[in-house]
Parts: C-alpha cells; structure tokens; sequence
C-alpha cells in the first residue's frame, strides 16, 4: 500500500492528486494530519507501519520525516532542513535558496504533469497574485476556467479543513481524482459548507484594530478561518500584516501571522517561527506565514513575541 500524507488546504490536496495522477496509483490511501497540528498523530504512524513507500505532499514536517524508516518521497516548498534519512528523497526548491508559490508546482515540475490543479495551488496560497504567474494562466485558460471560478474553487475545497473535517479533506484527493474540475463549482457538500463560513469571516473582519499598518483581530470561533481572515487583511486592505488569534478553538488557541511581500523582506519568518516553538508550541510556516497552535494560557506570550516585529 502506498500511503500520501499531506497538508489540508487546497495545495495539499491538489499535489496529493497530481501525485496519484502521475504516478497512476491505484493502491493509495492519503491522510491529512490533525487539522491545525504539524505532527504525524498516532493514526498516522500506525499507517506508515504498515505502508511500503509514503509520500508527504506539502506539509512541513522535516522532523517527522527524518524518522520514518520507510522509502519516502518528500516533495514541498516551505522553508525547512535538509533531511539526512537515507530513505527519503526530499524534493524541494527552498533547499537551493528558490522561492515556489505552492507545492503543486514543485509536483508538476517533478513529474512533468501539468493542468488546472497545478494552478489551482498556487491560487490557494498566494490567492490573487497567483494570476502574476503566467503559467497559473495558461493551465486555467486551457482548461476554460476562469480567476473567478479558480478562486471560488479554492474556496470549496478549503472549506473542509475550515470546518475541521478531516475525513471531508481525505476524500476531497478522491472528489478531485473523479469528477471534472468545473463539476466541483456545483459540488453540494462544499457549497454549502463553504457558504456558511463566507458569512463568519465577514463578521469576524468587522472588528479589526490597527497598530503601525498592521492588523490585529480576535475573535473565537469553531471555524479555522484565521489564514482566509489574514489574507484578506494583506492582500485586499493593504495591510503591512496581519495578526489573527483564535482564542477558544475548539479548546486550544490558535496565532496566525501573515506579512506583505515588502515585509517579509525585513522581518525573518524562520525566527519568529523558533522563537514561538520555544514556548512549547506548534508552529510551523513559511516566508510571509506562520501559524502557531498552543494551550490557551500560552497565547498571550506567544503573541508578545509577535508583536516586537510589528514597528
């Protein structure tokens, strides 16, 4: 059995299904992680016991990896350590100082298999500027979609691990594997789904305060909406950067910290991301992004040490 283990937004689930596709596999099971967790669970572990090869699509876990003693293909495009497990071959362009906008694009590159999913992760972490990428374009005309149907299209597929479903994440490589990517535009499960929570960020962004061009908002919600809230604030309100904190969910506490192109350049992701890590959390991101999980009694120290960046 060949096992895939990748991240819950749509870049995980459309490079898990550019894998299957490449590779024609029959034989797979895929598994997403505890939605918000950088962690192989227990579930997870007992899988790749009983898998012959794994693959991890898109999810920052180099420590995890560099334990598995099964042949694995780690293919990725986040800021992370060279692996030194000789049973893994690590595919990634950030190893060689290169910037790749998603994951998709590292497995279309790889395999040399291009079409809408490739773009369509792109647009799920970049979201708009992903149509300043002239091959986003090009997959997306010759399939005949169009930027808006691509985003609404992103918005279905996150719906899923916004409502903390991770059996509707695992099944969205099989929805995305068997229908047509336009038919998904009318996938019923994700509309709805998707619709309700368009109505939680909306409130959510009406309670916004500013310090120094950047934003900072908290709220509690069951809802993992905190990267589509900060997205938002940077990319569509022009703020330098965005501070979301999810004090009550689901019983933990979550800190999501996204920065403009311009500011990434001065702040370093890599350090706020250690620095955070030290207080016993969960933390994991990239360039512009960090997200971080913890025990609601530690949020506040850990948002002191976000804000020492925000001058």
């Amino acid at each position: 059995m060949h096992l895939i283990v990748h991240h819950w937004d749509t870049d995980g689930i459309t490079s898990a299904a550019l894998l299957v596709r490449a590779l024609c596999l029959e034989d797979f099971t895929n598994m997403t992680a505890s939605i918000g967790e950088f962690r192989f669970d227990e579930r997870i572990r007992k899988a790749i016991e009983g898998a012959e090869k794994l693959y991890v699509m898109d999810f920052n876990v180099p420590g995890e990896v560099e334990k598995v003693n099964i042949e694995t293909l780690f293919i990725d495009h986040h800021t992370q350590p060279r692996i030194r497990n000789p049973k893994v071959k690590q595919i990634n362009p950030s190893l060689d100082g290169e910037y790749y906008p998603s994951a998709s694009l590292v497995v279309s590159e790889y395999f040399g298999l291009w079409n809408a999913w490739s773009a369509l992760g792109v647009v799920g972490d970049i979201g708009e500027r992903a149509f300043e990428v002239p091959r986003v374009n090009e997959l997306l005309d010759r399939e005949g979609l169009s930027r808006e149907e691509a985003l609404r299209l992103v918005e279905l597929m996150d719906s899923n691990y916004i409502a903390m479903d991770r059996g509707a994440v695992e099944k969205a490589v099989a929805v995305l594997l068997s229908q047509g990517t336009k038919e998904l535009l009318e996938y019923e499960p994700w509309v709805r789904r998707a619709d309700e929570i368009r109505r939680t960020i909306e409130e959510t962004l009406s309670s916004v305060a500013e310090r120094n061009g950047f934003a900072i908002v908290e709220f509690e919600s069951p809802f993992n909406i905190i990267s589509k809230v900060a997205r938002r604030l940077v990319w569509e309100m022009g703020f330098r950067g965005a501070v979301v904190v999810n004090k009550n969910f689901h019983g933990k506490a979550q800190l999501y910290f996204r920065v403009s192109k311009e500011e990434a350049e001065r702040i370093d992701m890599a350090e706020v991301i250690e620095r955070l890590r030290t207080l016993g959390t969960n933390t994991g991101g990239k360039r512009e992004v960090l997200g971080c999980v913890c025990e609601r009694d530690k949020i506040e120290d850990a948002l002191k040490i976000v804000e020492e960046y925000l001058r």
